[in-house]
């Protein structure tokens, strides 16, 4: 293994300290290891106290990379956003996402976010409240009541699928939602994963999944054509509608395929952090009594301001804030993402360090999250860390931050909180399995599903 070291030559750059492991796969496999032990911040926590609290180098994914640190590396990462910095994808990810028009990742998430502000901004999404609040009851009443034993994680990833199908899609036939559901594990553990195209790989069944989605996009995309063209669809009712009438800087309307490649990245964007997120809640809350107590409290208040069959609305959400500071206490613990990657794109100086054009950046939850520095007993479940101005600036980021930040912040909110509403109106859970593990691929999840003892609440 090769090791950089503090000590340089007089007027030589100098670079991040740190190691850069094996030839080519570099600490890739490290990392990714860390994570699947369940202790993913382990392998940011070892290095950091032993080169550096600021930055250190590594190389993963056969990448030069320097590791931003602390809530300053955080707050100077996403301040230079298209300054100094630009966001880069894995090599992993533009062969499974490999653009129709031969541009990178990066500028078709781009371009993907012009597209989006008017469909996920807040009074955008106040619209869709009552359809998520119909998508999970419906989900409860069909895959949790009159059941002993339910195993959440599957569970959560079915629901926020299923939302994500309707609102970005219109398709709410759950045969036909199971069937698009099929692929996407696989395509998500290859996202993040050694990029080797060979039969049995992780890579290579992450391609494969992509290429059956999209064939599946394709027809969707071609129906949605011949029912706009009888009227018997609307030009505004979802994304993919207002894709097929949107068009570019230069007036020209997207084609097919690339309207295919951008409805992926929002189903993968739209439903697999917030699952993740939702099976933590359900494993805390079965955890600490008294929170979930607090919750129901909460939700039962508004519960008994709405008549029979009266759905949820904005107001209604914005009464829910305990219930959303245990939300984002499970977040702070356990984050759905752990970091994203940035490229330098000109020669500056972090630190005292010198980092090169063309180096990789990564920034993560890790460094902070459970960080004493910026969280006081980090290891204690404390939904009050986030009432009044809540945690110090870029200290709790499991939205990212600056120019990419995730842009469907708000609607995770929602999903979340409309969840979280009606399971606790029905149900009371304990865990089945008391020290279940947790593993990290890449996102965390319990490696056993998470199943949970049901017990209906009694009105």
């Amino acid at each position: 293994m090769f090791l950089f070291s503090r000590n340089t030559k007089s007027g030589t750059p100098k670079l991040p300290p740190g190691t850069i492991g094996w030839p080519v796969i570099g600490e890739t496999l490290e990392f990714l290891n860390a994570g699947r032990r369940g202790e993913p911040e382990k392998f940011i926590k070892d290095r950091m106290q032993r080169f550096s609290h600021e930055v250190f180098r590594t190389s993963l994914l056969s990448e030069n990379t320097a590791v931003f640190c602390g809530a300053i590396g955080n707050k100077f990462l996403f301040s230079n956003d298209n300054k100094l910095v630009k966001a880069w994808w894995p090599r992993s990810v533009n062969k499974i996402f490999p653009s129709s028009l031969q541009t990178s990742s990066e500028e078709e998430s781009r371009k993907l976010r012009k597209l989006l502000p008017q469909f996920l901004k807040p009074e955008a999404l106040q619209r869709y409240i009552g359809i998520m609040d119909s998508i999970a009851k419906q989900h409860l009443e069909t895959k949790w009541d009159n059941k002993n034993e339910v195993l959440v994680f599957p569970l959560a990833k079915d629901y926020t699928f299923s939302l994500a199908c309707r609102l970005f899609l219109s398709i709410d036939d759950p045969a036909h939602v199971a069937k698009f559901a099929g692929p996407f594990e696989d395509l998500q553990s290859g996202i993040i994963s050694i990029p080797i195209d060979l039969p049995g790989t992780q890579f290579n069944r992450g391609i494969k999944a992509s290429n059956l989605i999209r064939k599946e996009l394709h027809a969707i995309i071609n129906q949605r054509k011949a029912d706009l063209a009888d009227n018997k669809a609307s030009a505004t009712q979802d994304i993919l509608s207002h894709m097929l009438h949107a068009t570019d800087d230069n007036g020209q309307f997207m084609n097919d395929a690339d309207i295919a490649d951008k409805i992926l990245g929002l189903l993968i964007g739209g439903h697999d952090t917030a699952s993740a997120a939702i099976t933590f809640i359900i494993k805390y809350l079965a955890e600490i009594p008294d929170i979930y107590d607090q919750v129901q409290r909460e939700q039962i208040e508004i519960a008994k301001t709405k008549a029979p069959g009266e759905s949820l609305n904005w107001d209604d959400i914005q009464k829910m804030k305990y219930s959303w500071n245990v939300a984002c206490e499970v977040m702070r613990l356990a984050p759905p993402v752990q970091g994203t990657f940035r490229q330098a794109i000109t020669d500056f100086t972090y630190a005292g360090f010198w980092i090169p054009k063309g180096w990789k950046l990564y920034w993560t939850t890790n460094s902070t999250h459970r960080n004493p520095n910026y969280f006081p007993e980090p290891e204690k479940f404390d939904p009050s860390r986030f009432e009044g101005k809540g945690p110090a600036p870029f200290t709790y980021v499991p939205f990212g931050g600056g120019p990419h930040m995730c842009p469907g912040k708000e609607y995770a909110r929602l999903e979340i909180l409309v969840f979280m509403y009606n399971v606790v109106n029905k149900f009371k859970w304990e865990k089945i399995l008391p020290d279940e593990k947790i593993v990290a691929n890449p996102m965390p999840i319990p490696a056993k599903g998470l199943p949970i003892r049901l017990i209906p609440v009694v009105c």
